[in-house]
């Protein structure tokens, strides 16, 4: 069985975060180190493109989150978690956030994106050209680095795929290059 296949029997078919059987999907839930079951979401089309979208958010929509907060998989927690931030200015999420309860990793997961956090608080990434970057990005090397405690050099115009944050420096970012994980500067890359 494929991972849909694997979701749609975890969630007896429907979105697991408002119950719609329309339209479903798989959403790997960011940041994404193995996605797999375990980090991701059956979800409908409509709670996926609002997760993407926050401009087109229905606050409406997202009350389903009473119930799915609930959920017994760590993935729909953390979705629920960060939508409720997202909302908490309607007043009812944040009385949901009070009742709810993630254990310590679970809740690192949920705020590795900066969820939750006042804007002045969250560490933005951008590269060389002021472009935000976000887990799972993809961006290419502007200048030829030479990797600290190696003799790599990693080549200008080399493709970086699914980079990582670090979530307390916003000029850095993981990824992998020849095989090796490495560090890159955000002011070396640009967003593809």
């Amino acid at each position: 069985m494929g991972l849909f296949e694997d979701l749609q029997e975890r969630s007896g078919s429907k979105c697991e975060l408002c119950g719609s059987m329309e339209g479903l999907g798989i959403y790997e839930v960011p940041p994404v180190s193995t996605g797999g079951l375990d980090g991701s979401v059956l979800a409908c089309h409509t709670c996926k493109s609002q997760i993407e979208s926050p401009d087109s958010m229905d606050s409406n929509h997202w009350r389903c989150l009473n119930d799915s907060m609930w959920s017994e998989h760590d993935a729909v927690k953390v979705v629920a978690w960060r939508m409720l931030n997202r909302l908490k200015s309607e007043g009812w999420p944040q009385d949901l956030l009070d009742m709810m309860y993630l254990e310590d990793e679970v809740l690192t997961w949920a705020k590795a994106t900066g969820e939750g956090q006042e804007a002045g608080e969250q560490v933005v990434h951008r590269d060389a050209n002021g472009a935000i970057l976000e887990a799972g990005d993809n961006v290419v090397l502007i200048k030829d680095l030479k990797v600290k405690g190696s003799s790599m050099v990693a080549k200008q115009g080399t493709a970086v795929r699914r980079i990582s944050l670090d979530h307390e420096n916003a000029e850095y970012i993981e990824g992998k290059v020849d095989g090796q994980q490495i560090v890159i500067l955000t002011k070396y890359v640009k967003k593809t």
